[in-house]
């Protein structure tokens, strides 16, 4: 026969053991269920839509800053010609001026297929010119691609704006902004020059026109953009004022406290580079 200590011990031995049992499933299933999720955030379809966005943005910067001095220099070009280039980036500090416009007027969705299915337009333009021999084609297609881009980037920054919600998601959204911009313009430096030196600059360009062709249809039928939605005709003809006098705007902008401030270090701050 057992003593009564033995049954009393073995009893607790049991109900331990059910209870580790426990506590290792309830682990296993809280594992299973939320490390994938803490793991992989950028799983989601708003920041896949951010970050591809972002993405094609970077592509004219890494084309014109990394790839094509290294191109028109072996085509021939002089060094005063290539960097007289860097000019073209002048839309981007012009886009303030098109921004209220592009804010208040028409969808995003509206925005970023057009300015995407430019882009799209202008690389196959751009596959039929002889860079060797065509600089102001070369430099004619650099600039509308820089447009379209600037015009682009306000339109995704607002769809951004309106999709992401709460601390969490906009952390996310600045890492898919940041880390899909730098992807972009190193696949255009490094990785079109590897296509390019293989295929030739037409073949690149093609390729690339397929590239904007497929993010464009791809926005056309997002599903993210669906709640977008309509503004009324009270707001179209707010948003119609601010654009035509734009001084409103900034007027209020400038009234928030620190803002001078601010934009003294956004002019500033990248000067070190």
């Amino acid at each position: 026969s057992f003593s009564p200590e033995f049954l009393s011990d073995s009893g607790l031995q049991k109900r331990s053991h059910h209870a580790v049992s426990e506590d290792r499933s309830a682990v296993l299933f809280l594992s299973s269920s939320l490390l994938p999720t803490l793991l992989f955030p950028m799983m989601n379809d708003k920041l896949v839509f951010l970050g591809l966005l972002y993405f094609i943005q970077g592509i004219p910067y890494g084309l014109q800053s990394s790839l094509l001095p290294v191109y028109l220099r072996g085509a021939g070009h002089s060094l005063t010609r290539i960097s007289l280039t860097k000019v073209l980036y002048f839309p981007w500090v012009l886009k303030v001026l098109w921004a209220p416009l592009v804010d208040r007027t028409g969808t995003k969705r509206c925005w970023l297929v057009t300015t995407v299915a430019g882009l799209a337009l202008t690389c196959l333009v751009s596959a039929t010119v002889a860079p060797e021999s065509q600089y102001a084609a070369v430099a004619g297609a650099l600039l509308a691609m820089n447009v379209l881009a600037s015009v682009q980037d306000i339109a995704v920054d607002g769809a951004a704006v309106r999709l992401l919600r709460g601390q969490g998601e906009l952390g996310l959204g600045n890492t898919a902004q940041v880390v899909g911009y730098k992807a972009g313009s190193v696949f255009a430096g490094g990785g079109l020059l590897a296509v390019i030196d293989v295929a030739g600059w037409g073949w690149m360009f093609t390729l690339l026109a397929c590239v904007y062709g497929g993010v464009a249809l791809f926005v056309w039928g997002a599903p993210v953009l669906d709640g977008e939605a309509g503004r009324t005709q009270t707001e179209t003809r707010r948003g119609s004022r601010d654009v035509v006098r734009p001084w409103r705007v900034w007027r209020k902008l400038m009234a928030v406290p620190g803002t001078p401030w601010n934009m003294l270090y956004v002019l500033t701050y990248k000067l070190g580079k």
